[in-house]
């Protein structure tokens, strides 16, 4: 796979940084980090205790995804309500439509898969 310079950079960043503590929780690396170790859509991590770690794990990922799943959803919405009757130049095309449902999909499915037990 190629990787852009940028995204080069950052994955150096994130492994220069991969055990030491983050200052500012709200650097995009402290926020790498707490995505990769399983946070709810909240930035918190899954609430219910008595799940195994990877369980806890997963319904983040779920919580995650049905958040951003909702977030496309939205956009969706009013991207058709634009086409349907706002001005031309509001409509965002018909390539837009399509990812935004791609999207919807790619997350759903994501959902799913992570909601069912492993093993």
């Amino acid at each position: 796979m190629r990787y852009s310079p940028w995204s080069r950079g950052l994955e150096d960043c994130y492994k220069r940084h991969a055990n030491s503590p983050a200052l500012d929780p709200n650097t995009l690396i402290a926020l790498l980090h707490s995505i990769g170790s399983g946070v709810a859509s909240d930035g918190q991590p899954w609430p219910e205790r008595h799940q195994m770690p990877g369980r806890r794990i997963a319904l983040a990922d779920t919580d995650c995804s049905l958040a951003g799943l909702r977030v496309v959803l939205e956009i969706l919405l009013a991207a058709q309500r634009a086409r349907e009757n706002g001005e031309l130049e509001q409509y965002v095309g018909p390539r837009v439509m399509e990812g935004l449902i791609m999207a919807g999909i790619g997350l759903a499915a994501h959902a799913s898969t992570r909601l069912h037990p492993e093993g």
